[in-house]
């Protein structure tokens, strides 16, 4: 493929269609059986994160958490809907889930991180008015078999951990993600937009197709004439479709003045497309898309709708920390938020394919992706991981991956693989080829990558796997840039993973080699599993890094993230944002060596820095105090009395080092333009503080309120490291789904209703129930209740 092409894509946001086809959730009312207990639940659903992470049964092993796994089943009953063709769409059940309609096997599905979709029509009871009599109701059972451990190198969860939607629709219809979008020609003035609308006719009569409509929101697109052809052409060939056939109408559009998309701008368009029958409209689908253009070239770089952009991005993992695997619209929304706030303009979703959800907040809010199939290829990893599918499912998850987010602007990349254990055997890049062809059948518009990784000397012999590649992934390996680039001038690199401590050092590469088009950091947020990756530890801790044998049985999570899992931004998450970004002033206190015990630092990890002047006992004892900014000069005073001043450069890494005696007062910072932050010594605990991102949520009953938990004294200030432990309770219209803290050693299940706090932190998660009214949330602890009210509406 060449680089120098212009790749182009639009989004795809959730469907839910008027008319004959409907799209209904069915998340709502199932029963879950789990080692002889029944419970009632409503999806998403991780029967792993309801559990106590524990080293002695888990399962899962380090790599996972230390949490169980184990085999669920899921039934429910429900009346024979209206419609010609019944099919149930889950988005991903983690995982080797076998479906069943009324005692008959209607489906399975290996993979736990791709969607699949099962005909359930044959299996239906007749429709029948007394449909509400439970002899006239039909039940699906889901079997879940997540017990072949360990099957992952992460936390994977357990169950129907994704949406699961009810489809009805005509035997003719559009097909699922039949909607392609592709803006071949862009620039300010017009662009091309090329639609492709697959059709599908699934009974065994033919059927005949009167018109295909086309409309527009958000701009004026124009058919072109070779388009109306075009659809004559259809009409004459296609408009009859005979018996379980399929047909693909392709349509031309131009608009003048388009709105770009972006990560500064991200602008989307809707489309909506009907089919009639005999007249009358019988299918529609819309689609959002955005319209840009972009390129990676060795000699200029990435380059979005005309501009050089340089890539500052983030690995992360599909869960959503205290709520484990459970995929909330809301918390994936929350996810990208956490990550646009953090200063970071790419995620790389390590290492498997993840929500339409996720996809469409990046989409929305201006998030670029890498989207990832798969961590390993034939040799495992873990004796039951993808190894153990790939041979007989490969083509059919990536065509499951590409066909749903081929059409999202924020896609710029597949990505086939991660540091593939086979690395050496020269048959990995006929499987490297093998995956890349089935991602060109359903998509060519955009580069595919892979992470390559070696733990030896030998590098260089994987020239002729990265030759496969269009954008060559260098995971930690990014040093070896400059002989690549002799051996090989075209090559495009980006640093598929890195470390967090070398963020100074790969952001000047992407600086002074267009090349190299980012650096993308393990990790944007910390994750469950890979248990202790990430970590500090003092003497007398288990010593060694997060994969010595037997693991760290101490964690059951990682910390090797910019942010934390209840939210907060590390100090590194602000300096990482400093050096990408100008105007930022931000200070932080580097722990003494000693204070809690000597440091002893591994691979993942950055020294503990603190937002923080609470040091008792270290009175006159010197501490390093952290600044970062951009800006050329900067001071420091302690209760008013200057501590010095410095000059800041790339040559001190856009950083002002301070060694500060320890007295008990507040620190602070002052630019030259007069911005200052500041870091005051707190008192006891006083207070509990309860902080919601949102003040009114959606009462449908599957809507989210985040709510941070701090400690704080009498003045308001937050006590760093106050450990006090709460009860939380939910009154209302809605139920507690989570309360802990981020200290990934707290054997605390995450969905308990107590936490004790971490550095004075935690997090409550609130969902909200199907009818609207107050929701009420109450915290006791040893310090005075503290409460919030919330509204679903």
């Amino acid at each position: 493929m060449d680089l120098r092409k212009t790749f182009i894509a639009i989004a795809l946001f959730t469907t839910v269609t008027t008319m004959a086809q409907k799209k209904e959730l069915f998340d709502f009312g199932w029963k879950f059986t789990r080692d002889g207990k029944t419970i009632n639940v409503d999806l998403p659903h991780d029967w792993d994160i309801y559990c106590a992470p524990d080293p002695a049964t888990g399962a899962t092993d380090t790599g996972g958490g230390w949490f169980p796994g184990g085999k669920g089943e899921y039934r429910k009953t429900f009346p024979t809907p209206e419609g010609e063709m019944v099919k149930l769409h889950f988005e991903g059940v983690y995982q080797k889930a076998e479906v069943f309609i009324n005692g008959q096997k209607a489906g399975q599905h290996g993979y736990g991180y791709t969607p699949f979709t099962v005909d359930i029509t044959p299996f239906l009871k007749p429709k029948n008015q007394k449909s509400k009599d439970a002899a006239n109701l039909n039940e699906v059972v889901v079997k879940v078999d997540n017990s072949a451990q360990p099957n992952c190198r992460w936390y994977s969860g357990s169950g129907i951990y994704r949406h699961v939607w009810l489809e009805t629709m005509p035997a003719l219809h559009i097909a699922e993600n039949g909607i392609r979008i592709l803006t071949p020609e862009v620039s300010d003035k017009k662009a091309k937009l090329e639609m492709s609308i697959w059709i599908d006719n699934e009974t065994k009569a033919a059927r005949e197709i009167d018109d295909i409509e086309v409309s527009f929101k958000g701009g004026t697109f124009t058919m072109t004439p070779q388009s109306e052809e075009m659809k004559r052409t259809f009409k004459e060939k296609y408009s009859l479709l005979k018996s379980e056939g399929s047909a693909v109408c392709s349509l031309t559009f131009t608009i003048d003045q388009p709105r770009l998309w972006s990560p500064d701008n991200p602008y989307l368009y809707e489309a909506t497309v009907r089919l009639k029958e005999k007249g009358k409209v019988t299918d529609e689908q819309t689609v959002r898309f955005g319209i840009r253009s972009f390129s990676f070239e060795a000699e200029k770089g990435f380059v979005l709708n005309g501009k050089s952009t340089l890539i500052n991005g983030a690995c992360v993992h599909h869960d959503d920390g205290v709520l484990g695997s459970m995929a909330f619209d809301a918390a994936e929304i929350r996810k990208v938020k956490l990550m646009k706030e953090a200063g970071f303009n790419l995620i790389r979703t390590s290492h498997n394919p993840t929500t339409r959800a996720f996809l469409d907040a990046c989409d929305s809010l201006g998030m670029l992706v890498i989207d990832e199939a798969f961590d390993g290829w034939r040799e495992a990893k873990t004796p039951y991981d993808y190894s153990t599918l790939i041979d007989s499912c490969y083509r059919e998850d990536i065509y499951a991956m590409v066909r749903r987010d081929r059409n999202h602007p924020s896609v710029v990349s597949w990505s086939i693989g991660n540091e593939v254990m086979e690395r050496k055997d020269i048959r990995v890049i006929t499987t490297a080829r093998q995956l890349k062809q089935a991602i060109l059948e359903m998509d060519n518009t955009r580069p595919v990558t892979e992470a390559l990784c070696s733990w030896d000397r030998d590098w260089e012999i994987y020239d002729p796997h990265a030759e496969v590649l269009d954008v060559v992934g260098y995971n930690y390996m990014i040093f070896k840039h400059a002989t690549d680039h002799q051996r090989a001038p075209k090559r495009v690199m980006w640093q598929t993973e890195s470390y967090p401590r070398d963020a100074f050092r790969n952001w000047a590469l992407v600086q002074d080699y267009p090349y190299i088009v980012g650096d993308i950091v393990w990790t944007g947020l910390d994750y469950l599993g890979e248990s202790g990756i990430g970590r500090n530890y003092y003497d007398g801790e288990r010593p060694g890094e997060h994969y010595v044998e037997g693991g760290q049985p101490e964690w059951h999570g990682a910390y090797c993230g910019d942010v934390d899992i209840t939210g907060w931004r590390k100090p590194i998450s602000h300096y990482r944002e400093t050096l990408w970004k100008d105007a930022l002033l931000y200070m932080a206190v580097k722990e003494p060596d000693g204070y809690y015990g000597k440091i002893r630092t591994t691979a993942w990890s950055v020294w503990p820095m603190w937002e923080q002047w609470n040091w008792k006992g270290w009175e006159g004892k010197p501490i390093d105090v952290e600044v970062y900014t951009k800006s050329p000069k900067v001071s420091l005073y302690l209760n008013d009395q200057l501590i010095g001043s410095q000059d800041v450069s790339r040559e001190t890494q856009f950083k002002a080092v301070f060694k500060v005696p320890y007295q008990e007062g507040t620190l602070r910072a002052v630019t030259d333009d007069g911005t200052s932050a500041t870091l005051t010594t707190a008192g006891e605990p006083a207070a509990i503080r309860l902080t919601t991102d949102r003040k009114v949520i959606h009462a449908d009953g599957q809507d989210l309120a985040f709510i941070t938990l701090e400690v704080v004294d009498r003045n308001g200030h937050m006590v760093p490291d106050a450990a006090v432990t709460c009860r939380v309770n939910v009154d209302g219209q809605g139920r507690l789904m989570a309360a802990a803290s981020a200290d990934l050693k707290d054997k605390e299940p995450k969905t308990s209703p107590q936490l004790t706090t971490w550095k004075g932190r935690g997090v409550i998660v609130v969902r909200s129930m199907k009818k609207k009214g107050n929701i009420k949330v109450n915290v006791e602890s040893n310090l005075r209740k503290a409460s919030a009210t919330l509204q679903a509406r």
